[in-house]
């Protein structure tokens, strides 16, 4: 019967979860792998635990494709607050150095957004999962240690503030893979003179696949659950 109620998910499954605030990525597949009761399932990119929004599971033979996931663009929404920075460029660090964003207008928040679409550099941040000597380079930057990271080619097709709401700015990204949200609010601020922080993310897209057709975290479980639950009926 073990065998016989793993099968759909031996064979391969694509699982699209909307990731609840707060999860790691690793903490959604450990609990779906625990569910399924299989060792082989994996994600196609992770999400940082204060993002939100599509993360791609692959299960037995599917987990294979996995870098095919995961090398499709992306797409994210959510919110940049200007007027200060982080150390780790979103909201797991205390927002220090702050700045009068008394001289944002409309147009300087939108004209700023031009130079980032397109082909570009960009250096991730220092709190990042990034590996030096075999090691996260976040390891490195709590311990106060001065990392420093050659920026990287990247595609912006679309960068665009969606709404305003100072010092708050809401966003829309279609990116290729390996963008970093965070670094970009980071450079945006800097470039619109005044800092900016990732106050709010969601991965609203991954290629083909939206958040419209994830199941929230509960929803997988229970499917999950029902899938086996018919298996052993089928008997």
């Amino acid at each position: 019967m073990k065998q016989e109620e793993q099968t759909i998910f031996t064979e391969g499954q694509v699982i699209l979860v909307d990731k609840p605030l707060e999860w790691t990525s690793h903490d959604v597949v450990a609990k779906v792998r625990s569910t399924i009761r299989i060792k082989k399932v994996g994600h196609a990119g992770t999400l940082d635990p204060l993002a939100t929004g599509l993360l791609i599971l692959c299960t037995g033979k599917f987990t294979k494709r996995i870098n095919e996931y995961q090398a499709r663009e992306k797409e994210y929404t959510g919110t940049f607050t200007i007027g200060a920075v982080t150390p780790t460029y979103d909201l797991e660090s205390t927002p220090e150095q702050e700045k009068d964003y008394s001289f944002v207008t409309e147009e300087l928040i939108h004209e700023t957004t031009k130079p980032f679409i397109g082909d570009i550099m960009q250096v991730p941040p220092t709190h990042s999962a990034i590996k030096r000597d075999g090691k996260p380079v976040y390891l490195m930057a709590r311990k106060g240690v001065d990392v420093v990271l050659e920026p990287r080619p990247l595609h912006i097709a679309a960068f665009e503030i969606t709404k305003i709401e100072l010092p708050v700015l809401h966003f829309r990204v279609v990116c290729s893979t390996g963008t970093y949200i965070r670094s970009l609010a980071h450079d945006y601020g800097k470039a619109l003179g005044c800092g900016a922080y990732l106050s709010s993310l969601r991965r609203t897209r991954i290629g083909e696949f939206t958040t419209e057709h994830a199941r929230t975290l509960p929803e997988t479980l229970a499917w999950i659950k029902e899938v086996k639950a018919g298996m052993m009926n089928d008997e």
